[in-house]
């Protein structure tokens, strides 16, 4: 035993050997904490404020023991908006997240009507209602590879973003192009 005490003193006299096993064990520590906690990258695709170029935020979001919640919080984080003040937002602040529910590798999601509504800080210039959805769209496909498909739907009316994305008979109170031009 004291053999062990002495080799563990004379490791740590020397003041370079005693920093190395310090960040080895915040290291340590640190893959502890971060496997404990569980989180996962995701990532956010936003518009920038001048131009409306595409931008890209990832953030660290705690996995659930589902994959229905795990989208859930990734819809919820995206209608925050983003982090960053140079990005605008994919939907009004207003808007609420009714429903989302994942059946046979489909998601559905329903937003409160003010989804149907271009935000106010995008003004005229900035990316169409539809855009926004596309875009949505597609970082859900990014970020869930088990996902085949998205639908969207605002108050319970679907939202038709293109042929090959949706498809489905068209019904009075579906929000299209020549719906969203009057807004």
């Amino acid at each position: 035993m004291k053999d062990i005490i002495k080799t563990v003193i004379n490791f740590l006299a020397v003041p370079v050997k005693r920093r190395l096993l310090f960040i080895g064990i915040l290291c340590l520590i640190a893959i502890i904490n971060f496997f404990s906690l569980g989180l996962a990258r995701r990532t956010f695709i936003f518009y920038t404020i001048d131009g409306g170029i595409i931008a890209v935020e990832d953030r660290m979001l705690k996995h659930s023991r589902t994959r229905e919640n795990d989208i859930i919080r990734y819809t919820e984080e995206t209608l925050l908006g983003p982090v960053s003040p140079d990005l605008l937002p994919l939907f009004p602040r207003e808007t609420k997240l009714k429903s989302l529910m994942y059946r046979d590798k489909v998601v559905y999601i329903d937003f409160s009507e003010s989804a149907a509504l271009i935000p106010l800080e995008t003004g005229k210039g900035g990316p169409g209602i539809l855009d926004n959805f596309s875009t949505l769209y597609d970082g859900i496909i990014r970020n869930f590879s088990y996902i085949n498909d998205v639908r969207f739907f605002i108050e319970g009316n679907a939202v038709f973003l293109d042929q090959s994305r949706q498809t489905g008979e068209s019904h009075s109170g579906r929000v299209g192009e020549e719906d969203l031009s009057e807004t």
